[in-house]
């Protein structure tokens, strides 16, 4: 599977919009969407991310720049540890930056998910979602 935008964010815990109170999400990775704490939001254009060493997603493109439109965003990534372990296999995270470090990206077994938009992310993105069909 692979989330774009929104299709992200559903799989944290939850997020606190459009509202204070948070919304349930599907709870897959663990964690709360929130609003962006930049200084102008909606965080729309092109930015660079921070892809980790063996990425999938990123592979030839981990230097390239992206098309994001957005205001929310899970700004942690920590996973639960049950009994000093984690309670799942560390997923690959990718990290940008907009008024603070934000999740640009997650590889996690067949779940893929990015925060920007690759079909609006020229030959990066299409590079990008040709490595995505590779890793199916």
């Amino acid at each position: 599977m692979l989330g774009v935008c929104v299709g992200m964010q559903v799989l944290f815990d939850g997020s606190s919009e459009p509202s204070a109170a948070p919304v349930e999400g599907i709870g897959e990775w663990p964690g709360l969407v929130q609003r962006l704490p930049a200084p102008v939001v909606p965080h729309m254009g092109w930015n660079t991310v921070s892809a980790p060493a063996g990425s999938l997603l990123f592979d030839g493109v981990a230097d390239q720049s992206f098309y994001f439109v957005h205001s929310y965003a899970a700004l942690t990534w920590d996973l639960p540890v049950a009994d000093g372990h984690l309670a799942a296999a560390t997923p690959l995270v990718t990290w940008c930056d907009y008024g603070a470090p934000f999740v640009a990206a997650v590889e996690n077994g067949p779940l893929f998910a990015t925060q920007f938009h690759p079909e609006k992310s020229g030959d990066a993105g299409l590079h990008l979602l040709e490595n995505w069909v590779r890793a199916l």
